[in-house]
């Protein structure tokens, strides 16, 4: 599809992949500056640099290529759909499944599934592929939104980064808080001696995590946390920084004795990236935290303590 922008007055002087930027919404600023580096993009008929300024009157011409087909092959493997529209597709992720494909798992992931699963995809970055906003790790399960074409991705990738998405986990852990609720802002970093482990650590990122233990048992604490970041392993680091790991983290845990870390990413709130409007859903625990004896009653009381975060102006003002 060939398009074709004249530079008005008011948009001159900006680089040429700024320009692009605001004149194809539905293209992110990366695969703009790559269709430029591939020469699909001409100034005035000529191949042209992405930081190179535009002049009024110049004619930007723009031939987008249509999706090629990656190397992954789609699988049956069933999903639990919990949203999906033309845009996205939200679901609850099982524990066991790796996200996305990389070393080691080429095979069997959420976007293997995704692939076979959505006939609609117009691709991300060029490629026909779902496009993975935010990951959750290989045992943790829940909501996990992904988009189907280039426009949604690049706006739920700014408000995941604006930190204006909701995102409420699930975590039992290891004994009982003597500190029932609070805020933990410590900031978290790669661990100076075990580089696949992140630590809380002076000079690390900045990391907030509320949270608040609802009910208990025996031996262990189901708590729920809200963060406010994405850090990698937040709320596992977090959590054993008080001295309470997630039941079953075989990284920050103690001799687990469960099949994996008891961590459900139970809610995620955000704003639908065309249509605007407030979206929140909430994934149905796994059979291996229903096994504790969770009470229904709590994660009631749960629920309307947190709110639905169904207006615009509430869940900016967070």
């Amino acid at each position: 599809m060939v398009e074709a922008f004249d530079v008005p007055r008011e948009e001159a002087r900006k680089r040429l992949d700024l320009f692009l930027t605001k004149q194809a919404p539905h293209l992110s600023r990366a695969r703009i500056q790559q269709l430029i580096a591939n020469g699909h993009v001409l100034l005035n008929g000529q191949p042209a640099r992405a930081s190179q300024p535009v002049r009024a009157g110049d004619v930007v011409t723009l031939d987008e290529p249509p999706p090629v087909p990656i190397a992954l092959a789609p699988e049956p493997i069933d999903l639990s759909i919990l949203f999906e529209d033309q845009d996205l597709i939200v679901i609850n992720k099982p524990p066991g499944i790796v996200v996305h494909p990389g070393a080691g798992a080429q095979s069997g992931t959420v976007v293997n599934a995704l692939l076979f699963h959505c006939k609609n995809l117009s691709g991300i970055g060029g490629e026909l592929r779902p496009g993975v906003v935010h990951r959750l790790d290989k045992e943790t399960s829940g909501c996990l939104v992904v988009a189907k074409h280039d426009e949604a991705h690049t706006r739920l990738s700014t408000q995941f980064a604006q930190r204006e998405v909701t995102k409420v986990y699930l975590a039992i852990c290891a004994g009982h808080f003597r500190k029932k609720s609070g805020d933990i802002t410590a900031p978290i970093g790669r661990h100076p001696v075990h580089r696949k482990k992140m630590a809380v650590l002076e000079g690390g990122r900045a990391a907030h995590t509320r949270f608040e233990v609802i009910q208990e048992g025996k031996d262990w604490s189901l708590v729920v946390c809200q963060i406010f970041s994405g850090r990698t392993h937040q709320i596992r680091v977090h959590l054993h920084s008080l001295g309470h790991p997630i039941l079953g983290d075989k990284v920050y845990g103690k001799k687990p004795i469960e099949s994996r870390h008891l961590l459900h990413a139970w809610r995620l709130g955000f704003f639908h990236p065309v249509h605007r409007n407030w979206l929140q859903f909430e994934a149905q625990l796994p059979n291996d935290f229903l096994q504790f004896g969770i009470d229904e009653s709590v994660l009631v009381h749960t629920r309307i303590r947190l709110g639905d975060r169904s207006s615009a102006e509430d869940a900016r003002a967070r």
